[in-house]
């Protein structure tokens, strides 16, 4: 299964991802979906007494009052058969009770009812042999998705299981059960897998508007580092690669999925699995937890009820976290949040102990006098700008920061190709001239993976007074092309471009600063030429 699987990764080069499309209003997901999915510890072994205990844990662990809600039966739910008129039904033997009266328990216990199901002829069970019968929702979507409705159903998980069509096919397929949801009147949850047996095309297109939220990578399993850059299986590490330069993909109502959690599944550290569930919570992805619940030892309820880092996946403004920095080992992220604070997650993804930092200006604050509450530890400290800590290998330190001035817009970053490997390159800086009309500008390499790269700008204030606007000249070496800018305004895609301050972060304070990021296309080994920064 995992050589087929493997296989069915792109041979050729990614086509360029697709800009944002307007999220499916369909009134649900408006936060990332939390809860728990049969597949990752029990797969085809699943039973109504099993989904039962799990919704009972659910509530007797106080996960369901933390926000896990969604109780989703994954695959092998369903007789092999079709009934005479066509519709489906639970298995006889592993269900008895029938599907709405598990809907209608789980209802009755203060939580949702989830299931599975495929838009081809076979589930992936039935696909590989594992499961008998051929009964996907292909040529019955109506049906089902009023078969769905009828039993209560909050959430559909829907795979793609086939190495057939392309991403065009894939949207219009997609597209279909979307609609006849929809015309159900239910409110339910459309979670879509379009990797599955597939060429990974879930990172190759912004799917919000077909799906609450869509796989962008192989599926997971419980090691740190597989060595896969999008085949199966994928770790968390892998993962983390292709998922973080999406963020621009998020929003209410649209999430990047980066596949259930395997927080208690063993195969990690603590520290991994700490880690895990933080990157997870500040990508604003889907918290849907795949442990057995009935048996999860102190580590793992600690983990999967940290509220700090559920209050940062839940918070309204739905943004998935943005790339500040990432030299290869120490990776940067920081996560905008409706209150003004900002969350930054310290990564160490090297195998030693390190110091991971950056700045409350680079993450979008301004001032100097800052608060930072420890994620982990809820140790609360102050600080005038500086945000680091010593991070253990494969950790993730992540802080609320408060304080200082309103925080910059979150950029909106649209690569052209996820990023094969992790950046190794060693960041650079390039300094212009001091003093130049009371600014200057210094340029810094954050990550270059060969047919791309990501540079950062900090726009300095020279004098005491506030520098009420700026402007930055400078020339892409080989004309390569600007593909996405966040805390600036572009005049020029290649070449010599001019990039000016936003109306957001126009005022920079007497000696302080401000910071412009880019991505662009080709290599970043050369570093920009001729960078002068002018003030009005």
């Amino acid at each position: 299964m995992g050589a087929l699987l493997a296989a069915g990764v792109l041979a050729g080069g990614l086509v360029a991802l697709q800009g944002q499309a307007d999220a499916l209003e369909n009134g649900v997901a408006r936060t990332p979906p939390m809860g728990w999915n049969s597949w990752n510890t029990f797969g085809c072994n699943i039973n109504e007494t099993l989904i039962k205990q799990m919704a009972d844990a659910i509530v007797g662990s106080g996960l369901r009052d933390l926000g896990y809600q969604y109780v989703v039966v994954d695959d092998c739910w369903f007789d092999p058969a079709r009934d005479s008129a066509g519709n489906l039904r639970g298995d006889p033997s592993r269900f008895p009770s029938g599907m709405k009266a598990l809907g209608d328990y789980l209802h009755a216990k203060g939580l949702k009812f989830g299931i599975y199901q495929v838009p081809v002829d076979k589930t992936c069970a039935q696909y590989f042999g594992g499961y008998p019968g051929a009964t996907g929702s292909q040529g019955h979507e109506v049906q089902d998705a009023r078969q769905f409705a009828a039993w209560g159903v909050d959430y559909l998980k829907y795979d793609w299981c086939s190495p057939g069509g392309t991403i065009d096919d894939q949207v219009r397929t997609f597209a279909k059960m979307r609609d006849a949801l929809a015309a159900t009147g239910r409110q339910i949850v459309y979670s879509i897998n379009p990797n599955s047996i597939h060429a990974k095309t879930g990172p190759q297109r912004d799917w919000g508007d077909v799906a609450n939220m869509w796989r962008t990578t192989e599926d997971i399993t419980n090691r740190w580092d597989t060595g896969q850059t999008n085949g199966y299986p994928m770790g968390i590490q892998n993962i983390v690669d292709v998922t973080v330069p999406l963020a621009s993909y998020a929003r209410p109502g649209a999430f990047n999925d980066p596949d259930m959690m395997e927080v208690g599944r063993g195969g990690m550290t603590d520290t991994e699995m700490r880690s895990h569930f933080a990157l997870w919570a500040v990508m604003a992805s889907p918290l849907i937890a795949g442990n057995d619940l009935r048996s999860m030892d102190p580590a793992t309820t600690a983990i999967l009820k940290n509220q700090n880092l559920i209050a940062v996946n839940q918070d309204p403004l739905a943004l998935q976290a943005r790339q500040i920095s990432n030299d290869g080992t120490r990776r940067v992220l920081a996560k905008r949040l409706a209150n003004g604070d900002v969350a930054v997650a310290l990564f160490n993804q090297g195998g030693g102990t390190t110091t991971v930092g950056t700045t409350a200006s680079a993450i979008g604050l301004q001032g100097g006098s800052f608060t930072l509450r420890d994620a982990w530890t809820n140790a609360v400290s102050g600080s005038a700008g500086a945000i680091s800590a010593s991070v253990p290998p494969h950790g993730t330190v992540v802080y609320r920061v408060s304080g200082g001035a309103s925080p910059s817009a979150t950029p909106t970053v649209t690569p052209t190709a996820t990023p094969t490997a992790t950046p190794t390159a060693t960041p650079t800086a390039t300094p212009t001239p001091g003093g130049q009309d009371g600014c200057t500008a210094t340029y810094r390499l954050a990550g270059d993976w060969g047919s791309g790269f990501q540079g950062e700008v900090t726009v300095r204030n020279t004098g005491s007074a506030p520098l009420n606007g700026w402007a930055v000249k400078m020339t892409l070496p080989g004309g390569q092309t600007i593909t996405n800018l966040w805390n600036g305004v572009n005049t020029g895609t290649g070449g010599t471009v001019t990039v000016r301050n936003a109306p957001y972060n126009g005022t920079v304070a007497g000696n302080g600063s401000a910071t412009f990021g880019f991505t662009a296309d080709g290599s970043g080994s050369a570093a920009p030429t001729g960078m002068t920064c002018t003030s009005p």
